[in-house]
């Protein structure tokens, strides 16, 4: 008899963490919810000025690229200007780019046309940034504007560089290239978790009893450390969705540290291997 998968800790925010926990029960893989990123509405009165005029204006774009399905969640979520209605948004042309399935599916959630979603190929090697460019490099033409809805961290001085932030960047250096404009505009922050006594026992029993913590951002790992200072990480197991995220994790400690692509697929197969 195979014996049972370990459990494994989900640090996505918490409206990801609740699909991912789902998603691993219904193949049969215990897991549990410890978001390490807090999300909530951006509260600079400017920045929320500037989505309000993104939200007016969609189809002066070429695409509006979305770095998350949180993004999506809080550029959609308030009273939607007639101009923002998803069927306008498909009437304009405009197109909204997401670099991995969990955005895509949050625009669709959203109702937006799965016909108006680019995103990296099903089987591309990782979905981020480089890999949404392969697919849509084609539609930026000189003097296109492309939008990329993005958060910004909470934290002290943007103290943690995300993967999420080397992505956006990178992407419009690549735009800006191909002679488009690019414009950020923030919807929604991030910041450090607040951990109950349940939630930091929790963290200290997953440590050291054999769990998996499936990590998927590098700035997860920084708040990790950083809400049990004191902690040892050597005999902790770490699943981690890309190389940079991988090496956050060895060097905040984890004993082991494996890789593998975002995709249910793929965490399901890494998770049961180690079994």
């Amino acid at each position: 008899m195979a014996a049972a998968a370990p459990r494994v800790i989900v640090t996505r925010p918490a409206r990801e963490a609740t699909h991912w926990v789902a998603q691993l029960g219904a193949h049969g893989i215990q897991a549990v919810a410890l978001p390490l990123i807090a999300i909530g509405p951006c509260t600079d009165t400017a920045m929320q000025e500037a989505l309000d005029a993104a939200r007016s204006n969609v189809g002066n774009y070429r695409a509006l690229m979305f770095v998350s399905g949180n993004a999506v969640v809080h550029f959609f979520e308030k009273k939607r200007p007639v101009a923002l209605d998803v069927h306008a948004l498909a009437a304009t042309k405009t197109r909204a780019w997401a670099p991995g399935p969990g955005t895509a599916r949050a625009l669709e959630q959203a109702g937006v046309p799965r016909s108006a979603i680019d995103g990296p190929a099903p089987d591309a090697p990782q979905f981020d940034s480089e890999a949404l460019w392969q697919q849509v490099a084609p539609q930026v033409q000189p003097g296109d504007r492309v939008l990329i809805v993005r958060g910004r961290s909470a934290t002290p001085e943007g103290a943690h560089e995300s993967l999420q932030g080397n992505g956006r960047e990178w992407l419009a250096q690549q735009i800006e290239a191909r002679g488009g404009q690019v414009e950020f505009v923030v919807a929604y922050q991030r910041g450090a978790p607040r951990f109950t006594a349940q939630e930091v026992a929790l963290a200290q029993q997953a440590a050291r009893d054999g769990s998996v913590w499936l990590l998927s951002s590098s700035e997860a790992v920084a708040h990790l450390a950083e809400a049990l200072p004191v902690q040892h990480w050597g005999a902790a197991h770490a699943l981690a969705t890309h190389p940079r995220i991988a090496e956050a994790a060895r060097a905040a400690g984890f004993g082991t540290v494996r890789e593998c692509r975002p995709a249910l697929e793929d965490v399901v197969a890494s998770i049961e291997s180690t079994a």
